[in-house]
C-alpha cells in the first residue's frame, strides 16, 4: 500500500490527455512582462499559490502549478480538482527564473507535472524530507531547509524557512515530509511567504516586512488547516507588511466557501486600509518602480 501510494503520488503527467477536454477559463488579466528585468520590486499572482516575484536583480517563483487539475494519476486523466480559472501565464511565458520555492508536498503546491516543463537547471529551495520528488524529475540543485535553517545565495540573498501550522503528507502514508514558509531578505527588501498555514502566532519574531503573501482560501471547514481572511489579515499586521498579497484562493475548489468570498472578507477587514491589498485578481501585477 505504501508502494503504491508513492507511486501514484510521483506521476509526470505526460498521459493526462483528458484533462485538457475541457480546459480552464482564462483569467481576465495577462501581465506584461517587457519590463520584467527593469523592476526592482515586484510581484505576479499567476494563480493558487505561484506567485512570480521580482526582488532587486533575482526572480523568484513560488509553488508553481500550471496544470488544469492538481492531485493522484490515473493514467490518461487527474483524480483531483479541475481548475476554475487558468494560470496568468504559462510555463512558457514566464522569464528566466532564479530560483524556485516550494513550501510543502501537497498537489496543490508541489505539483510535477509543472516541475516538467520547467528548466530543471532552476535552484530549488523546499521543505524538509521533499527532495525526493523533484530529484527524480532532473533537478539538481535542490535544498531542503528545515525551520529557522538559512541558505545565503552568492547575491546576498537569504532565504529562511519559517514555521507554518498545516501538515505535509502527500498520500497520507508520508507523515515524515515537512512543511515551510519563507522569509526572503534582499538589500532593504523583505518578503513573507507563508505557503499553506492555519492561523498562529510565530511570525512574529520576523520583523516588519515589505510585502507579505498569505493565503485567505480553503478555510471551511478546514480552519485548522488554512487561516480565513481575516486571520491572514492579523498575521500580516504581526510582521507589520506594508503590502499583502493574497493568494490560495479562486483557483481551486478546494472546501466549500464560495469563490469570490475570501476576497471580499479580506477587503471587508481590511476597511480604510484596502490598498494594502496590491493584488486582487489572477494575472494581477504589482511593481513599486
Amino acid at each position: 500500500m505504501l508502494r503504491l501510494a508513492d507511486r501514484l503520488g510521483r506521476s509526470h503527467g505526460r498521459l493526462r490527455l483528458l484533462d485538457y477536454l475541457t480546459p480552464a477559463p482564462r483569467p481576465l488579466l495577462k501581465p506584461d512582462l517587457r519590463d520584467w528585468e527593469k523592476k526592482e520590486f515586484a510581484a505576479v499572482w499567476i494563480g493558487h499559490a505561484t506567485v512570480l516575484l521580482r526582488i532587486g536583480q533575482t526572480t523568484i517563483l513560488t509553488d508553481p502549478v500550471f496544470s488544469d487539475r492538481i492531485g493522484v494519476g490515473l493514467g490518461l486523466m487527474t483524480a483531483g480538482p479541475r481548475r476554475l480559472i487558468g494560470p496568468a501565464l504559462t510555463a512558457r511565458e514566464l522569464p528566466p527564473i532564479d530560483l524556485m520555492l516550494i513550501s510543502h508536498a501537497h498537489f496543490d503546491h508541489l505539483d510535477r507535472p509543472s516541475l516538467v516543463r520547467l528548466p530543471r537547471k532552476i535552484p530549488v529551495v523546499t521543505a524538509d524530507q521533499t527532495a525526493d520528488l523533484i530529484t527524480d524529475l532532473g533537478y539538481r540543485k535542490v535544498r531542503e531547509l528545515r525551520w529557522g535553517e538559512q541558505l545565503n545565495l552568492p547575491n546576498g540573498m537569504r532565504i529562511t524557512a519559517r514555521p507554518v501550522a498545516h501538515w505535509g503528507a502527500r498520500t497520507f502514508y508520508d507523515h515524515h515530509r515537512g512543511y515551510n514558509g519563507y522569509s526572503i531578505e534582499s538589500g532593504n527588501r523583505r518578503v513573507l511567504y507563508g505557503g499553506d498555514t492555519a492561523y498562529h502566532e510565530g511570525f512574529k519574531d520576523i520583523g516588519k516586512v515589505d510585502l507579505a503573501i498569505f493565503g485567505i482560501g480553503a478555510y471551511q471547514p478546514y480552519v485548522a488547516s488554512h487561516a480565513t481572511p481575516e486571520q491572514a489579515l492579523r498575521m500580516a499586521d504581526h510582521v507589520r507588511a506594508d503590502f499583502i498579497l493574497p493568494m490560495h484562493h479562486r483557483t481551486f475548489r478546494l472546501s466549500y466557501e464560495p469563490p469570490q468570498e475570501p476576497m471580499e472578507r479580506l477587503l471587508d477587514a481590511t476597511g480604510r486600509s484596502a490598498e494594502r491589498v496590491i493584488v486582487r485578481e489572477v494575472g494581477g501585477l504589482w511593481s513599486e518602480n
